[in-house]
């Protein structure tokens, strides 16, 4: 064989073996999130089980650090440097994100049919005509507790608001050195999250409650809205000794080093507490309503859902991906592998924590609604949650009557929210 006839066969085999290359490449699919947390998570099991199906995609999860996502994802999307699929937060954002052209819609994405409306809403269009992101999972509000304290003591769960502060009355009484409910002021957000959006919704009524707020037909300072603010500002002889000073992670540090009974929680609170302390024994139980109450209510709040990048090169790619999101398997598989974020699909599946599957439960008992600032009533200045957390904080504190924090929330509201207009008048805001 000649060696100028090697050359050419050496030559034509490096061009077939690019161009076999090139057609049998795989495509990769960009996700950006914010979930620094979850990357292990992905790049172990999620990415792995959807290639078992897909093995021509390459996924590459690429988070970024919470409070830095909308920023930067915001950069990312004006410089067409964003991935193929968005990890969308819920109502105001990911509606402007929509609103820019920069979510496409998926209500003909197969398998979109296993979301209810209340699973879809906080992707959704105001008018419900277009949803622009597959709903991933929701967080359930409620109590945890600790069982072998409960235990050492003789207490039940609460079935009742009433008894539920009878107990935390009699924990004080009981156990002076530990306190009856874990949770602090410092930061703010925790007064108003696992404060009042967990317990409120049993005095106004859920989603009844919330649209009638919506519609300007109730406020703040009305009926059951008021009465949740007068009920979170019982909680604040219970509280550690100097709460006010107690942050979300110093809370989290005393309740799982046994230093007190309940912890007012969110459901992603479980996987954190296996993780600081596996030996810890948790119960939980939901927000009691008051005594009386024909119903319960959940704050069962949309928390991430994945949208598809209309710019995206690789949108047949990303969409399949997409679609498997819409499956049982996905639902099972995210449901376990992240104790306290719930699938928010129409499947029958089955949570193997004890304690996750617990708060899953309160979903057949109790009808559910999400919190309700979200919608709307924070997509302008000043906003209902940010304020939310602030009136919060005052009635824990003592710097505010519940009715002094009622009209001040309303007041602020009332001066940019259309429906609400009339209460501005009402209740005297401009003096």
């Amino acid at each position: 064989m000649s060696k100028r006839f090697t050359t050419v066969l050496a030559m034509a085999a490096l061009l077939a073996a690019t161009f076999l290359g090139g057609a049998f490449a795989k495509q990769q699919v960009i996700i950006e999130s914010w979930r620094t947390d979850d990357l292990k998570l992905w790049k172990d099991v999620i990415i792995p089980a959807f290639n078992k199906h897909y093995p021509d995609i390459e996924v590459v999860f690429s988070p970024t650090a919470p409070a830095e996502y909308n920023a930067v994802l915001d950069s990312k999307l004006q410089a067409g440097t964003a991935g193929d699929l968005i990890t969308c937060r819920p109502f105001g954002k990911s509606l402007e994100l929509y609103n820019k052209g920069h979510l496409a819609p998926l209500n003909d994405l197969p398998g979109m049919e296993h979301f209810s409306e209340f699973a879809r809403a906080a992707w959704t269009t105001d008018d419900g005509s277009v949803t622009y992101c597959v709903p991933m999972a929701s967080v359930i509000h409620g109590f945890l507790y600790n069982k072998d304290l409960f235990d050492k003591y003789g207490y039940e769960p609460p079935k009742t608001y009433e008894e539920f502060m009878d107990l935390l009355a009699k924990m004080k009484k009981d156990a002076p050195a530990l306190a009856p409910l874990v949770m602090g002021t410092k930061d703010q957000w925790e007064a108003a999250t696992m404060g009042w959006h967990n317990i409120a919704p049993n005095y106004y009524g859920g989603e009844a409650g919330r649209k009638a707020f919506l519609a300007g037909k109730e406020g703040f300072h009305t009926d059951g809205f008021l009465q949740g603010f007068e009920a979170l500002a019982q909680w604040a002889p219970y509280l550690p000794r100097g709460y006010k000073a107690v942050s979300y992670s110093d809370a989290q540090q005393l309740f799982t080093q046994g230093r007190g009974f309940i912890y007012p929680a969110g459901s992603w609170d479980i996987g954190v507490f296996h993780q600081m302390n596996p030996k810890l024994n948790m119960g939980a139980f939901k927000a009691p309503p008051p005594a009386g109450a024909t119903k319960s209510y959940i704050s069962d709040h949309p928390d991430i859902a994945l949208g598809l990048n209309p710019a995206s090169k690789n949108q047949e790619a990303a969409k399949k991906f997409l679609e498997w999101l819409t499956t049982e398997e996905f639902a099972d598989l995210y449901g376990n592998a992240l104790p306290g974020f719930f699938p928010l699909h129409d499947y029958d599946i089955t949570i193997k924590d004890p304690v996750a599957n617990e708060f899953l439960s309160w979903r057949q008992t109790s009808e559910g609604t999400f919190r309700m600032t979200y919608y709307k009533l924070s997509d302008q200045k000043p906003d209902a949650e940010t304020d939310l957390w602030t009136a919060s904080v005052n009635i824990l504190n003592g710097n505010q009557t519940p009715e002094e924090a009622a009209k001040w929330i309303e007041c602020r509201l009332s001066s940019w929210y259309q429906p609400h207009k009339h209460f501005y008048e009402e209740l005297n805001c401009n003096k």
